[in-house]
């Protein structure tokens, strides 16, 4: 009789395995979910089903054969309101409209921690996912487009994080809405691989610290990625191009490093607004109207051995005081438009590089000019305006500026507009 006491004991300190519980066409998820004992699993299988739904409770909703949650424009179509929530494999779509309200196709609400949204389609919704105060989210593999016969100010953003720790975008693919990632007060985040295309920006990011940015592509949005309001960054390995205005926006940015990006193709590749103690390295600057636009006090950086290919102009600078990048030998940035030699061999120019001095100021206004940069007369104007200051203006120099570019596979990046 103990003997039975005891197991019985030891059944209930275990806990009894978690349950599965089966929807089929026609039945009510709500009803299983609510059946559900905190840890089953809701299986559902392939069908249409109306919502919304309510998950208050942890457990895990399983799509089998991708079935479509329908929200039939009416408010969120899956609201999670608990801890440990495991959403996957659904097709949710067809939420309300109002921004005010925030109608998404799944709305995480505070307290909701560690929930996981995994390979689902989210399409038609105002917001695919807005997650607010809710610590180590996973988001992964899903497809989120919006609302894209609304204007862009009517719709919501892909995902939305408000007040977070620890979360983790992953290998998502986000078109057609306001901005695919819009990101505000959110810390300790890895952003990567995911896609981000025809928005008004790939990323909008705001006032949040220690986050990775890495292999991320944007193409086609208005502002490819925009970090601002940030510090601690490390921003590596992304992708944009064909963006309407920037590739990469940096505003009042600290202490970050942004290396091994490709920025090419859009009106400017970095904009570069109030950013100090941060290290640009490695990048391809590549085919831009502006290559890099650098204002309002952007000082103290280190940029070193980046590639400033075919730009239309390499850098546009509003400032008062030059601007001395590179460093040592060997150090330097390669700029197409390079106009001194290398008389020794060593790979590494050996006068600096000025951008925008008065022959680049020249070419501009007369494009013409291209025709005639090797000539003595041209190379002699140029000699005399860095023996002159008084026709000098302040601007970015580059006392050992590299010879031959990093990035030997630019010129593909040239068809991507």
């Amino acid at each position: 009789m103990r003997h039975w006491l005891g197991l019985g004991a030891l059944v209930l300190a275990l806990g009894a395995p978690a349950a599965v519980l089966r929807v089929q066409p026609g039945e009510s998820i709500q009803a299983a979910i609510d059946a559900a004992a905190p840890g089953d699993t809701v299986a559902v299988a392939r069908g249409h089903y109306l919502g919304a739904l309510r998950i208050a409770k942890p457990l895990r909703l399983i799509g089998e054969g991708r079935p479509t949650v329908d929200g039939a424009l009416a408010g969120d179509v899956i609201r999670v309101a608990a801890p440990d929530v495991v959403i996957e494999g659904l097709i949710v779509r067809d939420s309300g409209d109002s921004l005010k309200d925030q109608h998404a196709g799944i709305y995480i609400q505070p307290g909701s921690h560690r929930a996981q949204v995994r390979r689902c389609d989210l399409t038609y919704n105002l917001f695919g996912l807005w997650i607010e105060k809710a610590d180590d989210v996973v988001v992964e593999a899903n497809l989120i487009t919006g609302k894209r016969d609304y204007l862009s100010s009517q719709r919501g953003n892909g995902i939305q994080l408000y007040n977070t720790k620890g979360a983790r975008i992953l290998g998502n693919r986000i078109g057609f809405v306001r901005d695919a990632l819009y990101v505000d007060v959110s810390h300790h985040a890895v952003f990567k691989g995911n896609q981000l295309h025809h928005s008004r920006y790939g990323t909008h990011y705001m006032n949040s610290y220690y986050n990775l940015w890495e292999d991320n592509d944007a193409w086609a949005n208005r502002g490819g990625l925009a970090l601002m309001e940030v510090r601690e960054q490390t921003v590596r390995g992304n992708r944009t191009w064909g963006n309407a205005d920037h590739g990469i926006m940096l505003r009042t940015l600290q202490d970050s490093v942004v290396e091994d990006n490709v920025v090419a193709g859009s009106a400017r590749g970095f904009f570069i607004y109030d950013v100090e103690y941060a290290t640009l390295r490695r990048n391809l600057v590549v085919g831009n109207q502006v290559g890099v636009h650098l204002a309002a006090g952007s000082t103290r950086n280190v940029v070193q051995g980046n590639d400033f290919i075919a730009n239309r102009e390499q850098i546009r600078y509003l400032g008062s005081r030059e601007e001395h990048w590179g460093g040592a030998p060997g150090q330097g940035n390669h700029w197409s438009n390079y106009q001194g030699w290398d008389r020794d061999g060593d790979g590494v120019g050996d006068v600096p590089y000025e951008a925008n001095d008065v022959v680049d100021r020249l070419q501009w206004q007369h494009p013409a000019m291209a025709l005639l940069l090797g000539s003595p007369a041209v190379q002699a104007l140029r000699l005399v305006a860095q023996q002159f200051p008084l026709l000098r203006v302040p601007t970015v120099v580059d006392e050992h500026p590299q010879m031959r570019p990093q990035h030997t596979d630019w010129s593909r990046w040239l068809e991507r507009r």
